[in-house]
């Protein structure tokens, strides 16, 4: 089969592999759509790439079930299905606490298994157990599909928040990520204030329905969230990305007992500095979300079946296999939304 193959830093090449088989419990798709998430780029620019070298990239994945392993059931080749990414224990203290993205066993398709920039992956038997593969209904598309896994980690996000009706929820960051926050926030019933400095991002975001768009460029962000919340801050405010000046800069953006969530992956070694008098008497929960739960995912996949959340809007760039390498290219320039892979 055809794949995208990653060969260490800024070294990914379009190669001819074998196609995987499955052992018992476990389950092979042939991918139909695999989205293009920005981890991924990082993992080719140096941040977090995977020891296990050479490897497979892609997490966000749809597809028809190819085939399974013996012991499988429920599952039979033909299906249009999504899957978790994430192969979990389900029995380790986290997994216990239904907090499944800190398993201390956890692997995944693109760390530790071979991921969906592939024309075939096969999925672990422990996402097989867990019920990590979703039948799709018929109205939804594979590229719809292939959106669930990173809507599931803003609505992770939004969960552990506690986002509810009338929330002021400030996103930092209108890149794709971003764009997810405002649509989760939007579906819990919150007001939200996107922040950023391309101007054509802000506008999608405006096309999205943000209440409203800041360009921190050229606005004083801190004060404009003031303004509109009647000088309190915004009760959860989320950065979307991973840069810890950024973060720190705007920290008091979130108001009294508000909640400031670092959600973009920053880099290893850049500490925030923070006033522990204005953390104390200002009872600010500084927190972090990554990824998502199984039950996130599923949550995610039936919000864009029922179209309680539309993610068509999101996709701006398709691609084939064959010019994967251009794909990560533009993500690199910030030149895409959301870019899908898509396989025939």
């Amino acid at each position: 089969m055809k794949a995208a193959v990653v060969h260490g830093m800024n070294d990914i090449r379009i190669e001819d592999v074998p196609r995987p088989q499955p052992a018992p419990g476990e389950v092979v798709i042939k991918v139909r759509a695999a989205g293009i998430c920005a981890t991924d780029v990082k993992m080719l620019l140096g941040q977090g790439l995977p020891k296990n070298l050479p490897t497979i990239l892609g997490h966000e994945v749809a597809g028809e079930i190819y085939e399974v392993g013996r012991g499988v059931t429920g599952l039979a080749p033909g299906q249009r299905v999504a899957a978790y990414p994430i192969a979990v224990c389900g029995d380790c203290f986290y997994c216990r606490r239904n907090r499944h993205n800190l398993c201390e066993r956890e692997f995944g398709l693109g760390h530790g298994a071979d991921g969906a920039f592939a024309e075939f992956v096969r999925l672990p038997g422990q996402i097989v157990a867990i019920g990590g593969i979703s039948e799709l209904e018929p109205q939804v598309s594979f590229e719809q599909a292939a959106m669930a896994e990173p809507l599931s980690c803003c609505l992770a996000a939004a969960r552990t928040a506690g986002v509810t009706t009338g929330d002021v929820v400030l996103v930092i960051g209108a890149g794709p990520m971003g764009l997810f926050h405002l649509k989760a926030a939007q579906w819990a019933g919150a007001q939200v204030i996107m922040a950023d400095v391309l101007e054509e991002r802000l506008a999608t975001a405006r096309r999205m329905g943000a209440d409203y768009c800041i360009n921190t460029g050229s606005s004083d962000l801190v004060s404009l969230v003031g303004e509109i919340t009647g000088g309190r801050g915004a009760d959860l405010v989320i950065a979307a990305l991973g840069i810890p000046a950024v973060m720190e800069k705007y920290l008091p953006a979130v108001r009294k007992g508000g909640i400031f969530n670092i959600f973009g992956g920053p880099p290893a070694g850049q500490p925030l500095t923070i006033d522990p008098r204005w953390l104390h008497y200002g009872e600010i929960t500084i927190t972090g979300t990554f990824a998502s739960t199984p039950a996130d995912f599923h949550r995610a996949l039936e919000l864009i079946t029922s179209g309680a959340i539309e993610v068509k809007d999101m996709i701006s760039h398709r691609f084939s296999l064959d010019n994967m390498l251009d794909a990560v290219d533009q993500v690199k320039q910030q030149k895409m939304i959301k870019g899908v892979v898509l396989f025939s």
